[in-house]
């Protein structure tokens, strides 16, 4: 363990608005100078570090194709919002956890060029009188700028790191991130955030002004709600258009609620109104912190756990909830993408992942081009159709043929069913769970016998694409083009019909024999496709 470092607060003999215009104006200076000659590259890892009211926080992800997959993650309970004084002032003992903490960090980012760090510090750093006093000496033993961010800011990189690491989808969004003395609420769309709020309460502060001597009752609990309700009465302008279709919940508090709720049985990463008042009684039958026990309850959340809980009442009373969804995403993830050259970065997120995958698992990218092409050129033929809903389902299949291969990466034998285990089972950035199991079945039907998805074959559209996807593998088995004119995929009925002119099947015996297989394998699942060579 990183022995502690001790440092004495500095006297700051100017003003403090004038000690931070002038560290405000170096940093921007240093920061243009360094992110000019050092550049974020595939490849790279980037970091981000959040200075939190209640807990410090560091996250290391590598870019690849405009994406960020996690590294390393680091946590460590601070409690510095808890050090602030009556006068706004941080004590010099909360001030020496928080060195000791970025001394630990910064042994892990040493080596990192500036243009691959960056730190930001939130709302208790906005509320303390001396906070020149922490960040001179944090800058020396971090090694790297600490910016003090606002409000609005906060909350729009908290968006932009829920918004990253959601399914993509077009849905109008809520995200609430409570920390531990603020509160963010943002409106927004896809990854573009049109309200942005902050708020001066949070875990950390409620629950030291209404169950600071570890009492807790349900006077208290009703007391702290209403004062959060007090704080957030703000935001009934924008709250009142309810314009969201999906609320989410950010960070510690929400998340730690939703395990909590989750481990009693009501319900997996997502708080209720009903859970959130369940667990409002449990927090006042328990009368003291210290008799509080709560199976998915962390003993670093225990002494703020009330505050948390009322300050998400607050702000379901207000917005009107009755259920929101434990996001993934938060302020630090907003950092990290905030980081990316946004000029190379492809606008769907969902393209990345398939890049990523491609390039993590060495799939043969030249074939996977080709199994493509040809597969989105059957199915474009078979459906006959160029509408939108055609054009997502085309998309999907080319990211199935994308992405075939990556079982390769484990061994050659059954590379389809390694492929699949690997979709089902990655964190793919933009994609739903759901929509990483149908990747995964496409996969596993890619190649040999059908029985193995037999059970998804009922299903039309997941169906004509496997069939595409197979029809492609095979007709690439040389893994050249195979060139495809005089072909023709169609439908009879509630089967399929494969053509091949005669010249065409003369130029490809090799592909003739696995059509006449393939005939034979759907008939084995009851299902009719005729090959014949017209």
């Amino acid at each position: 363990m990183t022995a502690a470092v001790a440092l004495r607060p500095r006297r700051v003999g100017a003003p403090l608005q004038v000690v931070q215009a002038v560290q405000a104006a170096r940093y921007a200076a240093w920061h243009d100078a360094t992110t000019a000659r050092c550049r974020v590259t595939d490849g790279q890892s980037i970091a981000a570090i959040d200075l939190g009211s209640n807990s410090f926080r560091l996250e290391i992800g590598r870019v690849a194709h405009g994406q960020v997959e996690r590294v390393e993650y680091l946590k460590e309970m601070v409690r510095l919002g808890g050090g602030l004084d009556s006068e706004g002032r941080l004590s010099t003992a909360a001030m020496q956890r928080g060195w000791d903490c970025l001394a630990r960090f910064a042994e892990r980012v040493r080596g990192f060029d500036p243009a691959q760090v960056r730190a930001v510090a939130t709302q208790t750093f906005r509320e303390a009188r001396n906070r020149a006093e922490f960040l001179v000496p944090a800058h020396r033993v971090l090694g790297f700028p600490i910016e003090v961010i606002s409000g609005r800011e906060e909350a729009r990189l908290i968006y932009g790191g829920v918004a990253h690491l959601l399914p993509e989808a077009d849905e109008r969004r809520l995200v609430v991130d409570i920390g531990g003395r603020s509160t963010e609420l943002v409106l927004g769309r896809g990854y573009a955030p049109r309200k942005v709020e902050s708020y001066p309460v949070g875990s950390v502060n409620l629950s030291l002004r209404h169950f600071g001597d570890g009492r807790l009752t349900r006077a208290a609990m009703e007391a702290a709600t209403l004062a959060a309700q007090a704080v957030l009465e703000d935001s009934l302008g924008f709250l009142a258009e309810k314009g969201w279709d999906a609320a989410y919940g950010s960070s510690g508090t929400v998340g730690a609620i939703a395990d909590i709720l989750g481990a009693s049985g009501h319900g997996e990463q997502v708080v209720s109104t009903e859970g959130l008042e369940w667990l409002a009684e449990q927090v006042v039958r328990a009368g003291h912190v210290d008799r509080l026990r709560l199976d998915g309850l962390k003993d670093e959340r225990r002494a703020v756990i009330a505050g948390g809980v009322a300050t998400l009442r607050a702000v379901f009373a207000l917005a009107g909830l009755e259920t929101m969804h434990n996001a993934r995403g938060a302020l630090r993830h907003g950092v990290l993408y905030e980081m990316l050259d946004r000029q190379v970065a492809t606008p769907d997120v969902r393209e990345r992942t398939v890049q990523r995958l491609q390039q993590k698992f060495g799939a043969d990218a030249e074939q996977a081009a080709r199994v493509r092409e040809v597969a989105v050129h059957l199915f474009t033929q078979l459906v006959g159709k160029r509408d939108r809903a055609t054009q997502q389902l085309a998309r999907k299949l080319a990211w199935a043929a994308d992405v075939h291969e990556i079982g390769r990466a484990v061994a050659h034998d059954e590379y389809n069913r390694h492929g699949a285990y690997i979709l089902e089972h990655s964190d793919g950035a933009g994609f739903a769970l759901h929509q990483l199991q149908r990747l995964g079945i496409l996969l596993l039907g890619q190649r040999g016998g059908l029985r193995k998805v037999a059970q998804w074959l009922d299903d039309t559209e997941l169906r004509e694409q496997l069939l595409c996807l197979r029809l492609a593998v095979l007709l690439c088995h040389a893994r050249r083009a195979p060139g495809v004119a005089g072909l023709v995929l169609s439908r009879r009925g509630s089967g399929y019909r494969f053509a091949a002119d005669a010249a065409w099947a003369s130029h490809h015996p090799r592909s003739v024999v696995l059509l006449e297989e393939e005939a034979a394998h759907w008939k084995r699942v009851d299902r009719t496709f005729e090959f014949v060579i017209a």
